[in-house]
């Protein structure tokens, strides 16, 4: 720990700052710790992430990018009715109320968002743990896709009412892409199935048989510069996968006690390549750290009991949770800023960085609700 001190914001009077560091061997030599993000709000504190002038180790680093990706879950989770008990626009919620309204339960809510954006934005940001089987899987799928890097684009029907979500998924593919379900036969043009895909389960009836089930997708993945695209569905809990028509992979944390190993393999019962990330020690026990970091914060900040079954996370990822505790009052945006300045740092080696992921525009343009108008309650007399 280190004692920095700076200019107080508007004030000529020096001001102490206690500089809480994340890292091995690297962050513990002389070099001076900087701000890397400090963002000035009315009647707020300041939101500050630490770099060191040396990089920070690879698992602090990868500690933020995946804090970030489980933040950026929460605020896509608010729904319109969540906007309107806040009484305010999503750009605004502050940490503090996002934690009064997120769900936590065990395995679901929370924890599938978190894991199903921590993939997408680990694939987009070349994170090898998770770039490396995706591409062995997509291989697999078919023989014709390109030898290149996988791209992802984040779907989910649920999504679909966001203001620009579909023009902006429909875009980022491409006039020229296609849906490649298995089986033989004509590809099918992505951007006019996606959108009836939109709807959801009640899409089924529009939708070709050979494709009746890409409403449950997740993710569409692809190769770089490939216009062939697969339909993935993403579980946290390999007990939730399900197959179905035009759905080509599954990506699943490894569970031992399923039989479910790291890697890939072909499940014939679901129709599916499934991708299985390694756990303790590859990109499943990473995330566990960060979620169980973010979780624990989350329910620090929204007052609510710790849940028994939350493992304590590691020391580097306590030090996480510290530091998003320090701001209840900053916007889940200042955060989820702040963390992904902190995730870019440089490394040692190059072919491991994390690049920036840039969240897409439609996460934070829903507005607040309209106000809602109720009718003056009446009881009936009981006889």
């Amino acid at each position: 720990m280190e004692i920095v001190h700076r200019a107080a914001p508007y004030r000529n009077v020096p001001v102490t700052f206690t500089l809480d560091r994340i890292g091995g061997p690297a962050a513990c030599g002389h070099n001076p710790a900087q701000l890397i993000r400090s963002i000035t709000m009315a009647n707020a504190p300041q939101v500050t992430f630490l770099e060191q002038n040396a990089p920070i180790d690879e698992y602090g680093r990868a500690l933020y990018a995946v804090a970030r990706s489980i933040i950026r879950a929460l605020l896509d989770s608010l729904s319109a009715e969540d906007l309107a008990d806040l009484n305010t626009e999503i750009k605004n919620v502050r940490m503090r109320q996002l934690a009064k309204v997120i769900r936590l339960e065990r395995d679901k809510g929370m924890r599938g968002d978190g894991f199903e954006w921590a993939v997408h934005e680990a694939i987009s940001g070349g994170e090898p743990k998770v770039v490396e089987p995706i591409h062995s899987a997509l291989r697999k799928a078919s023989s014709f896709v390109k030898d290149a890097a996988p791209r992802s684009l984040l779907f989910g029907h649920e999504r679909a009412r966001y203001l620009g979500f579909l023009d902006a998924v429909v875009e980022d593919a491409g006039n020229d892409a296609f849906l490649l379900p298995e089986g033989s036969g004509r590809p099918f043009r992505f951007g006019p199935w996606v959108q009836v895909a939109a709807k959801g389960q009640a899409a089924e009836a529009e939708l070709n048989e050979r494709i009746r089930h890409i409403w449950k997708t997740d993710l569409f993945l692809s190769a770089e510069g490939d216009t062939r695209n697969f339909a993935a569905t993403v579980k946290s809990n390999v007990t939730q996968l399900e197959g179905g028509r035009g759905l080509r992979l599954g990506i699943v944390p490894e569970s031992i006690e399923y039989a479910n190993h790291a890697g890939v393999k072909y499940d014939r019962s679901k129709g599916l390549w499934v991708v299985s990330l390694a756990d303790p020690n590859g990109f499943m026990g990473l995330f566990n750290d960060a979620y169980h970091a973010v979780a624990r914060s989350m329910c620090t900040l929204g007052k609510q009991p710790t849940p028994p079954y939350y493992t304590k996370p590691s020391a580097k990822a306590q030090k996480v949770q510290e530091q998003i505790e320090k701001y209840p009052e900053a916007t889940v945006l200042d955060i989820e800023g702040a963390l992904n300045e902190a995730a870019q740092q440089s490394l040692i080696i190059e072919s491991h960085r994390l690049i920036s992921v840039n969240a897409p525009e439609w996460l934070h343009i829903k507005q607040k609700a309209p106000k809602v108008f109720s009718p003056k309650p009446k009881f009936h007399k009981l006889v």
